[in-house]
């Protein structure tokens, strides 16, 4: 089965003897012209056969050096595409378990067709239909103009959060015809693409498109307010010469010199504001009501079953990479607080030097370990602890490090765990085994995706026959699955949970 029918028109895929392939389907209409900016509409029906052997272009979005991505596809603002793995031999309505992928980049870089997403793996070992889907990047997807609206032009809110859920509407109405179940969903990411998640956790619109979700290093406090989503708006449009009343022309702008000002935007806030991204979901009172770990905590997110989790050394990359995306620096971390404090003076908020207490190490090292728990595992803790009460919750630490990582000293940095899952070791861009440690990786690998899939097809993230369960993580002991050589069970948090305390603090 090459050839199905949806409902915008037939694909063709191609197979290679282990999956069929469809790339580059269309799921909205090119965002472009009066629909820059605003929410995504349904592409034109078509009657002749698309060809769906190649993929869509990728979201426009800027180059970062230290950092090169190879996207698999050039780059165009036509980008509503998504791209689907099915094990070869699946006919339609075989209702198998589908695992819908948002990629990762920090909402201004990535695509759904790297080839580090190729699914092959994914599908044919787990016997799963598998999505990624790409969304809008950056200003395009993150730019909150909507308050410059006029009756003459329009701009919604959270535009790369509606391309999404755009897409998962196309999956619950398209993808039994690819051989899925459109009735068990599981929807996934990584980084950015986890905060994606994490987001629509607590989204209304987002109720009944999945039924179970796995964040992998969720930025979960990186949602904003209408207010600093405006500065950011201004920020961009002084950079392209724009006074607020002139915003409109905005939709005019090429594309080139738009990215060429997201790039000056994205480098410029998290130095100004450390720890802050510029381009993020927003608080607009619509998609969203409220930061979505807050309202986590007073159990108002969808019951919806979690698997969650972060890398033992995340913000050992940003180090390597001397990013100012995180704050890895002690005068890095001392001026964000001094802007937290300053922001919310009635927050109660530890010092530095108390929290700091709760690292052992050298002023370096502790220094990374704060922001690695800062960024990503503090608002995982505090998401997971409001989520547990509504749904299942599992959550996880990868802790693995094959020799190559060992000598850069990043050890289990963030995005690490992204070849393990989908089962990709040693790709052509796959640096993870040029020292050795195949085998263990390769073990590694298969207790993730084992657990993984068990989890997209059953509910339950069990391993292979022989390895720990994985228990739920629960308010009384907050058990959490250490991945590393061999798997294990236990509470990682303690300590950090008792310096840190249960602030609710957007860490911006």
């Amino acid at each position: 089965m090459t050839v199905v029918e949806t409902t915008h028109g037939p694909v063709r895929g191609s197979t290679d003897g282990r999956v069929t392939i469809w790339k580059g389907i269309r799921y909205a209409a090119p965002p472009v012209g009066d629909l820059r900016f605003r929410a995504p509409e349904p592409p034109e029906r078509f009657t002749e056969v698309f060809d769906a052997t190649s993929f869509g272009p990728a979201c426009p979005q800027p180059v970062v050096p230290r950092m090169p991505l190879d996207l698999g596809a050039p780059l165009g603002e036509d980008c509503l595409r998504l791209n689907v793995w099915a094990p070869s031999g699946t006919e339609a309505g075989a209702a198998k378990p589908v695992m819908v992928w948002l990629h990762g980049g920090a909402y201004v870089l990535g695509s759904a067709s790297q080839p580090l997403y190729d699914a092959r793996a994914l599908a044919s070992s787990g016997d799963v239909v598998v999505v990624t889907l790409n969304y809008r990047l950056g200003a395009l997807g993150f730019l909150d103009l909507s308050s410059f609206s006029s009756w003459q032009r329009p701009f919604d809110t959270n535009i790369g959060l509606r391309d999404v859920l755009f897409g998962l509407a196309w999956v619950r109405d398209n993808i039994a015809a690819f051989g899925g179940n459109p009735d068990n969903v599981t929807l996934f990411g990584e980084s950015a693409g986890a905060g994606l998640v994490t987001t629509l956790l607590t989204s209304p619109a987002a109720e009944g498109l999945f039924v179970r979700a796995i964040a992998q290093s969720s930025p979960a406090t990186s949602v904003y307010d209408r207010d600093r989503g405006r500065r950011v708006a201004l920020a961009v449009l002084d950079k392209l010469g724009l006074d607020a009343s002139e915003a409109r022309q905005v939709a005019e702008v090429p594309s080139s010199v738009l990215v060429a000002a997201t790039q000056q935007v994205f480098d410029e806030v998290p130095v100004s504001n450390p720890g802050t991204l510029a381009f993020v979901p927003i608080v607009d009172g619509d998609l969203l009501h409220d930061l979505p770990v807050k309202l986590a905590q007073e159990g108002r997110s969808l019951p919806i079953p979690l698997v969650i989790g972060t890398n033992k050394h995340e913000a050992a990359l940003f180090r390597l990479m001397r990013s100012s995306l995180m704050p890895i620096t002690p005068r890095a971390i001392t001026s964000m607080f001094d802007q937290i404090s300053a922001e919310q003076p009635d927050l109660q908020l530890p010092s530095v030097d108390e929290i700091g207490s709760a690292y052992s190490g050298r002023r370096k090292a502790r220094t990374v370990r704060m922001a690695t728990d800062i960024g990503f595992r503090m608002p995982t803790v505090w998401l997971a602890d409001g989520h547990s009460a509504v749904a299942p919750v599992y959550m996880y630490r990868f802790d693995y490090a094959t020799p190559l990582y060992k000598v850069l000293l990043v050890g289990a940095a963030h995005a690490t765990e992204l070849p393990y899952v989908w089962g990709n070791l040693g790709g052509p861009q796959d640096l993870t085994l040029k020292l050795g440690g195949a085998k263990t990786a390769t073990a590694v690998s298969t207790r993730m995706q084992t657990r993984w899939i068990n989890f997209a097809t059953q509910g339950s993230p069990d391993g292979p026959p022989g390895e720990p369960r994985w228990p739920r993580y629960q308010a009384d002991d907050r058990t959490c699955l250490v991945i590393g050589k061999h798997d294990a069970v236990h509470d990682v948090d303690a300590r950090i949970r008792g310096a840190w305390g249960d602030q609710l603090v957007s860490f911006r």
